[in-house]
């Protein structure tokens, strides 16, 4: 079947469903004749239709604020109006706020789908053998969802069961049973779904896109001390099995060069173990893929700079922060810095590009151009397609007013912005979401997929399963097979930063892999959990992990403090978000606020 034919599917079924109403986010019982579903087209409806509400984590500023905003690596922008509340972690964030709702609902009518489907499939007239399939695609959807909301609510109202009639009593199950219904629905599964898909199908779900989630459901339950989650002494073992699995058995490999994940040509690449599909067409895109604008930063008040598709709608939510820049990576042998965003934008505006001009400060130093260079006065600095704005990590400590400052970046062709000249909405661009395919400047919606499981991340969760495990041999192994990608590979033209910036020899081209290799000594020797967190950080930054691994981890509240200056009213029980009023309101009978609701939020 090809996506296309999926996508029209899916809207079909979705004009069949637009009364079904869900017992957890509304109030009138489903009307539809489920018969239709017992049937083989009927079931290949149902489950294509289930993948849809995956999707809601992109189509606007969803999972992007929930996991990125308001941790140790990434704080506001000046634009948006959630960061009071996911970045200062504001009164805002309460029961009322609109995206936890939004995630409440989405996910438990994506599992009221899940359920009904899993009914109708077991009745329905397929083979034993696709009957399976489809079971186990339904059940990874719903492992999915409930993993996304155990991590953000902890314990949650748990249904297995499809129903046509209005419910208004669910109490919520312990964080535990949630956690143990995931592994049973993924291990179930993970048997029960193919290996690979064929190349005309994308985003299906395949053993090893449940193997993959399988070993980080583990790893999330068995990384807790203080929490309490079910976690078990074997946890470990089961995350290194269903991961080792996905490494050593699955057709996956990471490419060569960590530019390569974010070129928008390469989609679908082999490093791709599960992502969510969207489609060029505007009939079957709904929303689209929309986490492009809230990495972008302010361009088009620059010198010799318009707003164009390639550079994006700068909506300029989310920048990193100091640690970022200067505490994460070894910003001259990891070349996943630079490599992760836009440093350099190149002039598209004719009309804006400044001209050589003598200058002068207060205290009558003139800045003079030089005509021995061609740089005389009245005459462009740079012409089209050249550079027009350059970001570096450079620090002069002083302010961006001082006439030292403003004699240096007088004496730029272009526009230099060292990281004193950093604000609010100039900053760096993150590329991983990068969406130069849309069809107009003012376009929301990207067909870019988004991609939710990779092989870099798997080496990881391997890794800090052998690291807790205390075979810190193999974690170094794990961690090392990523890092030798990480480096600036040999024969590697490197970015001029490397030596601009790093003090690194011009035009090097040798590997710096032994540069940042990881001895077992190194990790036996220091805080492994942090050392894991801050890996992550360098492999994953901006994928949409990094709130639930801070609370994975136990970390939230101390890392937020110290590394968000912006995060001033967090408290320790925001590592659980509150559970919306909507639901609440709902619930007859309802038990005292303290069953219904998290700690802190009543």
């Amino acid at each position: 079947m090809t996506t296309k034919y999926i996508k029209i599917i899916t809207i079909i079924l979705s004009i069949y469903l637009i009364s079904c109403e869900s017992y957890l986010s509304e109030d009138g019982a489903p009307k539809l004749n489920y018969d239709y579903y017992a049937t083989p087209e009927g079931v290949e409806a149902i489950v294509n239709a289930g993948y849809s509400y995956l999707r809601w984590g992109c189509g606007g500023e969803n999972m992007t604020i929930l996991n990125e905003m308001g941790t140790d690596l990434f704080t506001e922008g000046s634009d948006g109006g959630n960061k009071a509340a996911f970045n200062q972690y504001g009164s805002q964030l309460n029961p009322d706020n609109e995206n936890f709702k939004g995630l409440w609902e989405n996910h438990y009518k994506g599992i009221s789908n899940s359920n009904i489907a899993i009914q109708q499939i077991e009745t329905s007239g397929l083979a034993e053998n696709l009957k399976r399939t489809k079971i186990a695609e339904m059940k990874f959807i719903r492992a999915y969802l409930y993993f996304d909301l155990v991590q953000q609510f902890g314990k949650i109202p748990l249904v297995t069961k499809g129903s046509t009639e209005v419910n208004t009593s669910f109490k919520r199950a312990s964080i535990s049973d949630i956690y143990i219904q995931i592994i049973s629905d993924l291990r179930e599964v993970e048997t029960n779904l193919p290996q690979e898909i064929g190349s005309s199908v994308k985003g299906k779900a395949t053993s090893f896109a449940a193997a993959h989630l399988l070993s980080k459901v583990y790893l999330t339950r068995g990384s807790a001390v203080a929490d309490t989650r079910g976690q078990k002494s074997t946890d470990m073992d089961s995350v290194l099995y269903y991961s080792e699995k996905v490494i050593n058995e699955g057709p996956y490999k990471l490419l060569d060069n960590y530019s390569d994940l974010w070129d928008i040509n390469n989609m679908g690449h082999e490093e791709v173990i599960f992502a969510i599909q969207f489609t060029s067409n505007p009939i079957f895109n709904e929303a689209g893929n929309r986490m492009h604008v809230y990495w972008t930063s302010l361009y088009e008040d620059l010198p010799g700079m318009k707003r164009d598709i390639y550079n994006g709608r700068p909506y300029r939510r989310l920048q990193p922060t100091e640690k970022v820049y200067f505490s994460l990576y070894d910003r001259k042998n990891d070349a996943r810095l630079y490599k992760s965003f836009r440093w350099v934008f190149h002039a598209n505006e004719e009309g804006s590009i400044p001209k050589w001009q003598e200058l002068s400060d207060n205290n009558g130093v003139y800045f003079t151009p030089d005509p021995v260079k061609g740089q005389i006065s009245g005459s462009p600095k740079f012409e089209l397609g050249d550079t027009a704005v350059y970001y570096t990590v450079d620090r002069y400590h002083f302010p961006a007013n001082d006439s030292r400052l403003k004699k240096i970046l007088a004496e730029r062709y272009y526009t230099y912005m060292p990281y004193d000249m950093y604000d609010l909405a100039h900053y760096p661009i993150l590329i991983k979401h990068w969406a130069p395919n849309r069809p107009s400047v003012a376009e929301l919606a990207s067909s870019r997929e988004w991609v939710r499981m990779r092989l870099g991340e798997t080496y990881l969760i391997a890794a800090e399963a052998a690291g807790r495990k205390g075979n810190f041999d193999l974690a170094a192994k794990y961690i090392n097979t990523v890092r030798k990608r990480a480096a600036w590979q040999e024969g590697e033209t490197k970015m001029s930063q490397y030596w601009v910036i790093e003090g690194g020899t011009p035009f090097d081209t040798s590997s710096t892999f032994d540069k940042i290799k990881v001895m077992p000594e190194d990790l036996s020797s220091s805080d492994f959990v942090e050392v894991m967190l801050d890996e992550r950080a360098r492999e994953l930054l901006g994928e949409v992990n990094r709130w639930e691994d801070l609370v994975r981890c136990e970390k939230l509240y101390e890392w937020v403090k110290k590394y968000n200056k912006e995060a001033k009213s967090i408290q320790p029980y925001h590592k659980l978000r509150p559970i919306p009023q909507s639901h609440i309101d709902r619930l007859i009978p309802a038990g005292n606020i303290k069953e219904e609701q998290n700690e802190g939020y009543y």
